[in-house]
């Protein structure tokens, strides 16, 4: 059974313009007719432009936000209708608010979480340790939460997020302004929560890095609409984005010439060739190897930005 149902979901705000004397009132669709489920255990990347209904969509989850049109279950319950009842069972993080206690030391706020969420100590004890040493927050927990730098902060509240065993958990932007050791540190441990304890992620994000480190499927939103949901090497093969030849050659040459390729680069000896994702490199690999003076080469990938972007370029705007 899935864990998240979404039929048909809209939601609509009226935004207020003033011209001169007039005041005119319009409607505003965030998220509109959007459908999908989620199954246990699943990892899922939710991502899209700002504005695209990324945030709009993860309040309607939690329940802070009601749908205007549509149906919502999540873990069995309408989230809008039994908040305090989906609240034991959903984690959330979001990247630039904490919801740790600002002035208390980090184990104090672990402390309320508990008594919050009603926690059988022995299994909060449990939990703490194994999160304390695979976050590495045995240094912080006697540091006010006001004192720890974004990276520690970011690690406590992914901690207190997951201290009560949800089920499900929503992380919005949880690796922004992170150090690249931060980011991979979280990534690591994300990985090994789902893996251990089979716990649903949902993750939206503009760290496209997160998506390749962690998803097992990816979707797509633009404009409150659904453009793709699948998994990540369905999205590199439904752009047919092409794919780049490195080519290093034993001297600076001009621009090599061969059929099915094309130069986009020259730094020195070493070229860029662009060529359909759908073409084998081996014929081109022989053609270079046979008129010109070849000391290495390589195959790139498109990257998944460059995915995304045109899958942007190539959706239609809904007005």
């Amino acid at each position: 059974m899935p864990v998240i149902e979404l039929e048909n979901v809209s939601r609509a705000f009226t935004v207020s313009t003033r011209t001169g004397l007039r005041r005119t009132r319009r409607e505003v669709r965030a998220v509109d007719d959007l459908s999908f489920t989620v199954e246990p255990g699943e990892v899922m990347g939710y991502i899209g432009p700002n504005g695209a209904g990324k945030s709009t969509t993860i309040k309607m989850l939690t329940g802070i936000l009601v749908p205007t049109g549509g149906s919502i279950r999540v873990a069995g319950v309408d989230p809008s209708r039994h908040r305090m009842k989906l609240a034991r069972r959903i984690g959330v993080v979001f990247g630039q608010r904490t919801t740790l206690w600002w002035d208390l030391p980090l184990k104090d706020s672990f402390a309320v979480l508990q008594k919050m969420y009603d926690v059988p100590r022995a299994r909060h004890a449990e939990n703490l340790a194994t999160f304390v040493e695979l976050l590495d927050l045995g240094d912080l927990l006697d540091v006010p939460v006001r004192q720890l730098s974004l990276g520690q902060r970011m690690r406590g509240d992914i901690a207190a997020a997951l201290l009560h065993d949800p089920e499900i958990v929503y992380l919005d932007e949880p690796t922004i302004g992170l150090d690249i050791i931060s980011k991979a540190r979280l990534r690591e441990f994300l990985a090994q929560v789902n893996k251990d304890r089979r716990t649903t992620i949902i993750l939206t994000t503009h760290d496209l890095d997160d998506i390749e480190a962690l998803c097992s499927r990816v979707m797509v939103i633009d404009h409150g609409h659904q453009v793709f949901d699948g998994t990540l090497a369905g999205l590199r093969a439904s752009q047919s984005a092409p794919r780049t030849l490195v080519v290093d050659l034993a001297t600076s040459l001009p621009p090599i010439t061969i059929e099915g390729a094309t130069v986009v680069k020259v730094d020195g000896p070493r070229q860029h060739l662009s060529f359909p994702a759908t073409t084998s490199a081996a014929p081109l690999v022989a053609q270079i190897a046979a008129t010109y003076p070849l000391v290495d080469l390589s195959v790139a990938e498109p990257t998944i930005e460059s995915i995304i972007a045109r899958l942007y370029a190539t959706t239609p705007t809904t007005a």
